[in-house]
């Protein structure tokens, strides 16, 4: 037994390892070895079997303590606990751990030990409603209608015709789950299912409810009020509890998410609880200053250009944003960005008030030449050199 490893540096584990660290390590290197992961590949097949005989071994209590007190002996005929008349992998409980490894490799669930009729908690439904900007920001209330299922009245949801009982599943005595055991080269492996007769529910209905046909529920259309909080923004979800498809086996209801769709608005956007718009001003206003009117989801509202604003500049209107989800007193904030606003169609008089204030403040061309042609010879040229330069 001298070429055997050590079984807990097989598995990578002090000796103090617990069960969850042994099922752990050797959960990763079933997964890393296992010959269905690496066909044809010897060596991962005899690593994989030497990490399911250290395993065997160590979640057995009582081989684990003759493991302890003999090393590899205990299973050899020769150890002083007598052996055990050669090693063998019987007895291993592999199901749970090769439940998740075979759901990995081929697309499979958990396999589980627990009773598959456990009550258990109905699927969800979701549906959309749409609402618009200012109902986003201020809350609304709105409708909405659904096709649900509800208790049989006839039945009262047990799915058998009226005066007969579900009786327990034969096939697997109203657990709900079945076990079926298979060899492999390294050992017996259990494998529980879903009862394939009673489809996990552990009954069956021999006479089923003629108005249900044997679901125990009947589809209905209904209505519901649903109210939105202030600051929803767009593909957010309310949760409306219990209102779901039905649990099994005395399972509560799903519930019912409604995603918010918000439409768009002609002159805000919003970005998380802030809105940002456009707001254009004239040429007067940006250079003398002066009041404007800008729209706010609460209205308009009164802002004061300061003199000499250029275009582009942007500013806040603290308070006047989104109100926030977890406190509608708290908002975010608007920002307006200003542009000037530059003028297309002019009078002739306003041509030429234009023309003489471009003089007056040195911008235009005009007076570029006025400056540059100005003293004698030489020094005219030498000004107009320089400035166009």
């Amino acid at each position: 037994m001298a070429d055997k490893r050590d079984y807990y540096e097989v598995l990578g584990v002090d000796k103090n390892a617990d069960d969850a660290a042994l099922k752990k390590a050797y959960r990763v290197l079933a997964k890393k070895y296992h010959p269905d992961a690496n066909p044809g590949d010897q060596a991962a097949a005899e690593k994989f079997k030497e990490a399911s005989e250290a395993y065997a071994v160590l979640s057995d209590p009582e081989k684990r303590r003759q493991y302890d007190q003999f090393g590899h002996a205990a299973f050899d005929g020769t150890g002083g606990a007598g052996g055990f008349g050669g090693f063998d992998f019987n007895g291993a409980d592999f199901s749970d751990i090769f439940g998740d490894i075979f759901g990995d490799f081929f697309g499979g669930g958990r396999s589980s030990s627990r009773s598959s009729n456990m009550p258990t908690k109905g699927a969800n439904l979701r549906t959309r409603v749409n609402i618009t900007f200012e109902e986003a920001v201020f809350g609304c209330e709105k409708e909405i209608e659904l096709n649900i299922k509800e208790e049989c009245k006839t039945c009262h949801g047990t799915g058998a015709k009226p005066g007969t009982t579900p009786e327990t599943c034969p096939k697997c005595g109203g657990k709900g789950q079945v076990v079926y055991t298979s060899q492999s080269f390294f050992g017996t492996v259990r494998n529980v299912q879903t009862c394939p007769d009673c489809g996990g529910s552990g009954k069956i209905v021999k006479e089923k409810c003629p108005d249900c046909r044997g679901t125990g529920y009947i589809p209905m259309r209904k209505k519901y009020a649903v109210d939105l909080p202030a600051g929803i923004d767009n593909g957010q979800c309310k949760r409306l509890s219990g209102l779901g498809e039905p649990g099994t086996n005395g399972g509560p209801r799903g519930d019912v998410l409604v995603e918010v769709i918000v439409g768009t608005h002609p002159e805000f956007q919003r970005q998380d609880y802030n809105i940002y718009s456009t707001v254009a001003i004239s040429y007067a206003v940006a250079a003398l200053g002066g009041d404007i009117l800008i729209n706010t989801v609460d209205g308009p509202v009164v802002y004061t250009v300061k003199a000499g604003t250029q275009t582009d500049v942007r500013v806040r209107l603290k308070g006047k944003g989104v109100p926030t989800l977890r406190n509608k007193d708290i908002r975010g904030d608007h920002f307006v960005t200003l542009v000037v606003e530059t003028p297309t169609k002019l009078s002739s008089e306003a041509k030429e008030l234009l023309r003489q204030f471009d003089e007056l403040t040195g911008d235009s061309l005009n007076a570029a030449k006025k400056a540059t042609s100005s003293g004698d010879g030489k020094e005219g040229k030498s000004k107009k050199k320089k400035f166009f330069n």
